[in-house]
């Protein structure tokens, strides 16, 4: 254990979160010894199409569709991993960004989650990137399958730098002619 520097920022001085939101779609429901972390889901879910839901959402995007609105905060967001993993009827969804909006996460997992249903294409994920506002019909995922599994921080030299970085309101230019 040591003292962190004068500049350190636990909240904004990090490079990136990293996430685990774990499901159990088995018809009997999720291990007893499982249920503080993991959602039972009533049927089974389709995590290929949920992972080929997720690709285009990697990136740096204007999540405003996922969030809930902040004023004067942006909503734009780095994803640099989103990724289902099945075992047996456990699936984990691995989400890593730089930083996450209010429900970011869990509203991720709600619209994926109507991918993997079949009640959604997976282009539908996508295209609501091009929303300015929260989506109505994304249904935020239950509180307790999210587990913060790690913070990632730059050397003690580098935390001031990164805490402006993180302070400054970022927006997506529109690069077409």
């Amino acid at each position: 254990m040591s003292q962190v520097p004068p500049a350190f920022d636990a909240r904004f001085s990090a490079l990136r979160r990293r996430y685990r939101y774990r499901i159990c779609d088995a018809p009997w429901g999720v291990d007893p010894l499982r249920r503080y972390d993991t959602v039972a889901h009533h049927c089974r879910l389709d995590d290929a199409a949920m992972n080929a839901a997720s690709r285009p959402l990697l990136g740096e995007h204007d999540f405003a569709a996922f969030c809930r609105h902040r004023e004067g905060a942006s909503s734009v967001r780095a994803l640099e991993r989103l990724e289902w993993m099945r075992d047996g009827p456990y699936l984990a969804a691995d989400v890593v960004a730089d930083a996450f909006c209010h429900s970011m996460v869990r509203s991720l997992v709600g619209a994926l989650l109507a991918v993997g249903e079949g009640r959604r294409t997976s282009d539908w994920v996508a295209d609501l990137l091009r929303r300015t506002t929260r989506a109505s019909e994304v249904t935020v995922a239950a509180a307790h399958g999210l587990t913060l599994v790690g913070v990632d921080y730059p050397d003690d030299n580098q935390l001031a730098t990164r805490a402006a970085q993180t302070r400054a309101v970022r927006v997506i230019r529109d690069l077409s002619p």
